[in-house]
């Protein structure tokens, strides 16, 4: 019989799986951010613990396990900012294209777009760290187009 029409195993045909991609940049965490990371972990040492009777289940569950444990292992969590300027675990009240927003400035795991929470690497808070209340940055080609309103510590 041909080589060609030899099936080693079925495992060569099967989709390769990869490991979670990780946030670029530091993994800065609040201490919510911290907490969060930590309930993950937990979640995902229950499902690899439950999932060892179900081969596929028990990969995934792993693959998720191992994020966690490095997002933990890696984490660092950041001082609480003051009201004097934007920074890490800050909520900003600012002016954009005329319309007033409020987001808060947090890790990559504890970002929430919908929430208002989003991390601390995304272009925006970029243009908006280190800005103190009333001063002004450029944004998206447009001079002095976000104007910092307020700026103080995410509430718990």
């Amino acid at each position: 019989m041909s080589v060609a029409f030899r099936r080693e195993s079925d495992e060569e045909h099967l989709e390769p799986s990869f490991a979670l991609p990780l946030p670029p940049g530091p993994n800065w965490v609040t201490t919510a951010g911290l907490a969060l990371i930590e309930r993950r972990l937990a979640e995902w040492t229950a499902a690899v613990e439950a999932a060892s009777g179900d081969a596929d289940a028990l990969k995934s569950a792993r693959r998720d396990l191992h994020y966690w444990q490095t997002r933990f292992s890696t984490a660092e969590i950041q001082p609480v900012p003051d009201d004097e300027e934007v920074a890490f675990g800050s909520r900003v009240q600012f002016r954009v294209n005329g319309a007033a927003r409020t987001v808060d400035l947090v890790g990559s795991d504890e970002a929430d777009a919908a929430a208002g929470r989003i991390p601390f690497t995304a272009p925006l808070a970029q243009a908006l760290m280190g800005l103190a209340p009333g001063e002004t940055a450029d944004w998206q080609g447009r001079a002095d187009a976000i104007e910092v309103l307020a700026t103080g510590p995410i509430p718990d």
